[in-house]
């Protein structure tokens, strides 16, 4: 008898090019979890930033990392500008991504499965995954995307500033040695600078039921 393989999609891309709002509607319509991996190292960036502690140091990220708790998960803070610059610096370590890569395949190797949006799914996390799709943006689009949730979180936002704070993330994300953002050799490319949520949906939920059959 074979053994049911579970449906496992990666959703990659740079920040605020729409990962998390695609990845919870394919969660939902496929009828599975879904993971914010980014949540992962936002919470060990917030968990040093607490402590007043520097997010490029590798000891004390390692260490805030193997201390995360799952109500660390859920604290307000994780969607504020400063703790996603302190989670740039924290995923640059590769003990850090050591420690988180573990939860994160297992996460998604549980039936029947798990949508997980990140930057590095398809190519480090699960590059064995059913359906791999890259989104991305122009960087301004994204900032002004970026600078429009933190005014409405009530924190002052400059979107220039937004905008330069994304250029050296993007560069950061894009040049580290370790897991590195870039696109998966077979995953489906959308560029949502123009198309709505429906429609980058859409798109997405065709190529993977393509990929299921």
């Amino acid at each position: 008898m074979v053994e049911p393989r579970p449906l496992v999609i990666a959703v990659d891309g740079p920040a605020a090019s729409g990962k998390g709002t695609l990845a919870r509607r394919l969660a939902e319509y496929f009828g599975l979890r879904h993971l914010d991996t980014g949540s992962l190292y936002r919470a060990v960036g917030l968990k040093l930033l607490k402590n007043n502690n520097d997010p490029a140091n590798g000891s004390l990220a390692e260490a805030a990392a193997r201390d995360l708790q799952e109500n660390d998960l859920t604290d307000p803070s994780l969607r504020e500008d400063t703790t996603a610059k302190a989670a740039s610096f924290v995923a640059a370590q590769p003990r850090v991504r050591a420690v988180l890569l573990a939860y994160q395949r297992a996460f998604a190797q549980q039936l029947p499965g798990a949508v997980l949006d990140g930057r590095d799914i398809g190519t480090v996390v699960c590059p064995d995954a059913t359906a791999k799709i890259y989104l991305d943006a122009s960087v301004e689009v994204r900032a002004a995307r970026r600078a429009k949730e933190l005014q409405v979180g009530a924190t002052e936002s400059i979107e220039s500033r937004v905008l330069s704070d994304m250029i050296e993330r993007d560069a950061r994300d894009s040049q580290r040695d370790v897991a590195p953002l870039k696109i998966a050799d077979d995953a489906c490319v959308i560029d949502t600078t123009g198309l709505g949520p429906d429609g980058v949906f859409e798109r997405a939920q065709a190529f993977v039921s393509s990929r299921r059959n």
